[in-house]
């Protein structure tokens, strides 16, 4: 069993040190652990730093692509050098490495595929009450949507099988916390959440620059989400409402035209009008979505399978990933047992 550890990094030079001296080698029930690190158009030194700190794989990109890009090229490399199992955390050491058993305790068990770790929002003093409420209230959105449990939503301390990994992908170029999770709830793959310890913040959240950028940004998220994964659910919720104002309104003049007064609430009649055929467009509309939604869950199952023939071998590396020139790795892929 083979367990790679990913970092997404972009200008993390100063941090990733720190980060990498807490990481595990050794974790009871893999017989070895590789650490990646994928350098998001960097201009601080990362790449050489995560050499010189003994990361046995690299992935460059030569312009930053964004946190939700650089996931899944993690992923994507991670399977290629032959993962059963692959942790996600961030490289400002914000999680507690001495927690990875805890993560992959759940996968090793048979229990699930998906593990993410809950942080205690409630007692992180570099949060602050409206964060903590806005965390709160994004990851009960996210349960709602998704069917899952998931206690801390946009926590990036997750450990993830070789066969979720395949069945991923996120649309989003602002973050892959949220979406991966209803994916895994619309996709039955099972999910669950473990308690976890946080570090001491080093430095500002990158990804949250305003309490505003935050909502405006986490909105727009959840709403995508809801609308392509629940795509029937929303379209058919507005058609029925504007159905109903409509009716009510078609009502409320035949009531006035049937006591004699329908010449002067005639705009009631035609706002009646608009909102039936609104309504109607948008319940046909919420039954073209549901079609479009088995096309992408057909196209989905075609990219899985696609990927399972892609990576026949997933004890040999394929291209993709650079290995560290010049250093003998720590562990090799030959000395996995599978």
């Amino acid at each position: 069993m083979k367990l790679i550890i990913q970092i997404p990094c972009f200008n993390e030079a100063e941090a990733l040190p720190v980060t990498l001296r807490e990481l595990p080698r050794e974790v009871a029930g893999f017989d070895c652990v590789e650490w990646l690190v994928i350098n998001d158009g960097s201009s601080d030194g990362t790449a050489e730093v995560a050499l010189q700190n003994g990361v046995d794989h690299i992935v460059n990109f030569t312009g930053n692509q964004g946190l939700a890009r650089a996931f899944l090229a993690g992923l994507d490399s991670c399977i290629k050098l032959g993962a059963d199992v692959i942790i996600n955390t961030d490289a400002d050491n914000q999680y507690m490495a001495a927690d990875i058993p805890l993560l992959v305790a759940p996968i090793l068990a048979g229990t699930a595929d998906v593990v993410i770790g809950a942080r205690p929002i409630g007692e992180i003093a570099s949060f602050s009450l409206l964060k903590k409420l806005l965390q709160k209230a994004g990851s009960a959105v996210v349960r709602f949507v998704s069917n899952t449990g998931i206690s801390d939503a946009p926590s990036g301390f997750r450990a993830i099988t070789r066969e979720a990994a395949l069945r991923f992908n996120v649309f989003n170029d602002y973050t892959y916390t949220l979406e991966t999770i209803i994916q895994a709830g619309q996709k039955g793959i099972a999910t669950v959440s473990v308690p976890i310890r946080v570090n001491s913040t080093m430095r500002p959240s990158r990804l949250v620059k305003s309490n505003t950028s935050y909502i405006r940004k986490s909105l727009i998220t959840i709403v995508r989400m809801f609308v392509v994964y629940k795509a029937f659910r929303f379209f058919m919720a507005i058609g029925l409402s504007a159905l109903l104002l409509g009716v009510l309104g078609g009502l409320r003049y035949l009531g006035y035209y049937l006591s004699g007064n329908g010449a002067g609430h005639v705009q009631s009649l035609i706002l009646s009008s608009i909102l039936l055929g609104v309504g109607f467009q948008t319940i046909l509309t919420a039954f073209l979505a549901d079609l479009l939604a088995v096309n992408r869950r057909l196209m989905e199952d075609v990219q899985y399978r696609t990927k399972k023939l892609e990576y026949p071998d997933l004890t040999s590396p394929r291209s993709g990933v650079k290995k560290i020139p010049g250093k003998k790795p720590l562990y090799s892929n030959r000395d996995c047992v599978r």
